[in-house]
């Protein structure tokens, strides 16, 4: 009797160990989680800093006349009065063509 009850002991200590282990709950889905915590802690680090660099750049634009220049030059062409704008071909050369008569 004493047998049976010695194995029943350690067949219910390795189930506990397993489900401890291997559960629903247990120490591998724990794991994966603390990994996935840190993954979304890291990810909402780089979107604090990403907002406070879009929040440092619409102070600017709303502030800065020289930057809302700069942004519409850039973005949207624009040109003061007065100005020469000259447009480059990436393609072309520049140089005068050749028919390969001299």
């Amino acid at each position: 009797m004493a047998v049976v009850a010695q194995v029943v002991g350690v067949g219910v200590c390795l189930w506990l160990v397993f489900a401890l282990v291997f559960g629903e709950m247990g120490l591998l889905r724990y794991l994966a989680m603390r990994d996935y915590a840190d993954r979304l802690d890291g990810d909402l680090s780089s979107l604090r800093e990403e907002t406070a660099a879009l929040q440092k750049d619409i102070a600017r634009l709303q502030r800065d006349p020289a930057k809302i220049e700069q942004l519409a030059r850039e973005r949207l062409g624009y040109v003061r009065k007065g100005e020469t704008v000259y447009q480059l071909n990436p393609g072309d050369t520049g140089g005068p063509t050749h028919s390969g008569k001299p």
